[in-house]
């Protein structure tokens, strides 16, 4: 039997589970961020059309049905639990990754940076106290120290696709999410200030810096690009 993933382990390290079943406070964005699967490819495996509404209880593909799905099996349950926790469209525009030189940065420059059309802004003030890691198991955004509750902002323009506590070791978080192909999140908040579906500008106050799900007050940022990770420093500005 193929493995069933719940919300209540700890983040996916390992190899992705088969399936997992929708939990009270998901997304389509948040499941693709735990595994690191774009968004537009788990509606594509699933199913699921725009505005990518999910469901309590319903059971979501992880895998590409073309790997060890057998003949006439579905991409995904299609029976419809109770309450739907997902049902806002989104607002799209296509941009794609430019090659960029890695920089060291004041994170205190207020200047935004535009890159493939989205202007980019630090999304605190602070030291970075880690980079981004390109091995495979290393840390996948920047860190950034400051004092309990000053502003976190977004990072660009966008839509608030989750705002909750339900990735563990992401503490509060918001992922926003800014066209078809980049998302961003702001892990560890202590208050969360934007809500779901809400449009937020570049440099717009969503958070407050906090310490949840980590031993320390600080920003974990991150940015990814068609559901892969990218280095922040190669997007904000100098």
């Amino acid at each position: 039997m193929a493995p069933v993933h719940h919300l209540g382990a700890v983040p996916h390290l390992g190899p992705r589970p088969s399936y997992y079943i929708v939990r009270k406070g998901d997304t389509l964005y948040s499941i693709g961020w735990r595994y690191g699967v774009h968004y537009r490819t788990l509606a594509h495996w699933n199913k699921i059309r725009p505005p990518y509404t999910i469901y309590v209880g319903q059971k979501l593909r992880l895998t590409s049905p073309s790997k060890g799905a057998s003949k006439g099996q579905s991409a995904a349950s299609t029976s419809k639990p109770k309450k739907a926790v997902d049902d806002k469209k989104a607002k799209v525009k296509l941009a794609a990754s430019p090659p960029l030189t890695e920089a060291k940065v004041s994170t205190s420059e207020r200047t935004a940076k535009t890159v493939q059309g989205i202007r980019w802004y630090w999304p605190t003030e602070g030291e970075v106290i880690r980079q981004f890691s390109h091995k495979e198991s290393g840390r996948k955004g920047v860190e950034i120290t400051g004092r309990l509750g000053q502003p976190i902002v977004a990072a660009a323009d966008g839509k608030v696709v989750y705002s909750g506590m339900g990735l563990p070791r992401y503490g509060k978080l918001i992922i926003v999410k800014h066209d078809n192909n980049f998302l961003s999140a702001y892990a560890h908040n202590q208050l969360l200030i934007s809500k779901e579906g809400e449009l937020v500008k570049g440099g717009q106050k969503i958070a407050e810096m906090g310490r949840s799900g980590t031993d320390r007050v600080k920003l974990h940022f991150e940015i990814r690009h068609q559901g892969r990770p990218v280095d922040p420093l190669r997007y904000l500005p100098k």
